[in-house]
């Protein structure tokens, strides 16, 4: 539990002397509940155990959603083609869960995104049959969301001609539909909402320390009591003492069950590798995004500010799982599926950015089910006494992941506690409707223009104030980041002294998404940004340089790995630039 005397926006800051005082709590308390895993199941499970009055401590190996979690299609959804999969139970929970968070729990992070399906071309009678058939499914997903606006958070479906699909989305080929359906879902910067839960998890007093590598479990007979960690940065090892030790690990939950011989079977997961490109807003003309069918799945083009996000591939990944690799066979695969419908192709040169992530998918029986028909339900299972397991699952549902995992875990310690995480705001959501009416007053304040202030808003809701207040106490930061315009050089400040940012890389690919979103990929903005990060963190020149070599080295072996045919090669060239944080692939991933 938190001072009572310290505010919830003081106590959720996350800076280096906070993970000091984490840190040294890991050495001294034993806690009810250990999580390992830094993305937002274990962020969310963080949260969710704190909000019931439960001592909490969360450890992540490199930065929190440094895996799959800051490598999504950035959308919190139901799943449109879950419906033809007759998951309704999934779809139905998936888009409470975005009603949730756009309405209440982050209307500052989530916010809708109109999405055009196009309907095929072809004779009047199978143009007909394809609008109602695709029409019952559109309305399904909206009655499923509820009958009302407020309560799904998005505005409701409806039927465009060709001509007004085309006005919406000017780049479409006129002979690539005979119309379209406009749905909404919701939109959010996927690792912003992991840092800001992992930040609300420690205004209720929740120990949150990432680049902390869980090397072994501690045991007791037949009982897990615990962790062995290793703090990354002074490479110091803590023995963690716990009653209960949740992992949250996606991917690596294999390597959490390795480190138990003798524990029951736990989960059998799959990697799936996700491609997406990002190019700039000018090279497809188009007020909405799109939703495409492709041969193994669907490929969806996002409106993301000043760019489009395209993606994603479905493919099995075996390889390295810390850095998943994209070749040139996912690059093109991507443009040739969404240049099918443009009427100006893309090309390669029009790329910003490429990432790759992996989707944790549970394994049924039939190991030869292809990668987009196997399940996104989440499992929780408890291979040893006091150790649970939790995977599956997608974004949108992480609050329902959470939630079941404490409540298994609740019931072990003997706590009587529903979760009370549907009905609690994340920080920043509080106040943030009333910041955004009277943003005029705030940029007024604060000096800065509107539309940075607007920017601000959209990224950090109420806490806004904090960067702006940066900004005003030095002009230094309240200009652009170098390279980088659309950021104010205060976010990386803020993103050491309050987000937990410890590397360079934290905040040019996740505290920001200047990596992805420069034709640089983030190399002119390294050394002003290191610079940065060096008065909050108190690095010396030697440790500027070094932050800078490592970021630019993993930029080229991304971009070398781009031009590998396949995944084979194209993760030996990625493995050319080593993680700053060490090589050892051990468990605790997000």
């Amino acid at each position: 539990m938190r001072d009572a005397s310290v505010s919830r926006f003081t106590a959720g800051r996350l800076g280096p002397q906070r993970r000091a005082a984490d840190l040294a709590r890991l050495r001294s308390e034993r806690f009810d509940v250990l999580v390992i895993g830094g993305g937002v199941t274990g962020a969310g499970a963080a949260l969710d155990a704190a909000a019931r009055g439960l001592s909490v401590a969360l450890v992540e190996a490199r930065d929190l959603a440094a895996g799959t979690s800051s490598r999504s299609t950035k959308l919190i959804h139901g799943g449109l083609r879950y419906l033809e999969q007759f998951e309704l139970p999934l779809v139905h929970e998936a888009l409470t869960e975005r009603g949730l968070l756009a309405t209440r729990l982050a209307p500052h992070l989530v916010r809708p995104v109109p999405i055009l399906l196009p309907l095929p071309t072809g004779p009047l009678p199978v143009r007909a049959v394809r609008r109602a058939y695709y029409g019952a499914g559109v309305a399904l997903y909206d009655g499923f969301a509820g009958l009302t606006g407020q309560g799904r958070g998005m505005p409701g479906h409806r039927h465009l001609s060709r001509s007004a699909a085309r006005r919406r989305f000017p780049s479409l080929r006129p002979d690539a539909l005979s119309g379209a359906i406009q749905f909404h879902d919701g939109q959010v910067d996927d690792a912003r909402l992991v840092v800001t839960l992992a930040r609300t998890a420690a205004s209720l007093g929740a120990a949150v320390v990432p680049s902390a590598r869980v090397v072994g479990l501690r045991r007791r007979s037949r009982e897990v009591t615990g962790a062995r960690v290793r703090d990354l940065e002074s490479r110091a090892e803590i023995e963690v003492s716990a009653r209960t030790v949740i992992a949250a690990t996606g991917v690596w939950s294999d390597d959490i069950t390795a480190m138990l011989p003798d524990a029951q079977p736990g989960l059998r997961v799959r990697a799936s590798k996700g491609v997406h490109l990002v190019v700039p807003r000018a090279a497809i003309t188009g007020e909405a995004g799109l939703i495409l069918r492709t041969p193994t799945s669907v490929l969806f083009a996002l409106p993301w500010g000043g760019h489009w996000i395209i993606g994603t591939t479905d493919t099995d990944w075996s390889l390295d799982r810390a850095h998943p690799a994209a070749s040139a066979h996912d690059i093109g695969y991507l443009l040739a599926q969404l240049n099918q419908v443009l009427s100006r192709p893309l090309t390669g040169a029009d790329i910003e950015g490429v990432y790759a992530g992996l989707r944790p998918l549970l394994e049924g029986e039939d190991d030869t089910a292809e990668n987009s028909t196997l399940s996104r339900e989440h499992a929780v299972v408890e291979p040893m006494l006091g150790l649970f397991l939790v995977a599956g699952g997608k974004l949108t549902t992480y609050r329902v992941m959470a939630a079941d995992v404490v409540d298994r875990v609740a019931h072990r310690l003997g706590v009587v506690r529903p979760s009370p995480t549907a009905r609690l705001p994340l920080l920043g959501a509080d106040g943030y409707r009333a910041m955004w009416r009277d943003r005029p007053a705030l940029a007024a304040r604060s000096g800065l223009p509107t539309g940075a202030v607007e920017h601000l808003l959209e990224r950090y809701g109420s806490l806004a104030p904090e960067v702006a207040a940066l900004a005003a106490a030095d002009p230094a930061l309240a200009g652009p980041v170098a390279g980088a315009p659309e950021y104010l050089a205060a976010e990386i400040s803020y993103g050491a002294r309050a987000e937990g940012a410890l590397h360079l890389e934290d905040v040019l690919t996740r505290r920001t998404r200047i990596s992805i979103e420069t034709l640089h990929r983030g190399e002119e903005s390294a050394r002003p940004a290191a610079e940065l990060l060096a008065a909050e963190l108190g690095w010396s020149a030697a440790d500027v340089d070094r932050e800078v070599a490592h970021y630019l080295a993993r930029v080229a072996a991304e971009r070398e790995s781009q031009r590998m045919p396949d995944d084979q090669t194209a993760d030996a060239a990625r493995h050319g630039a080593p993680d700053v944080r060490g090589a050892a692939d051990l468990a605790g991933r997000s």
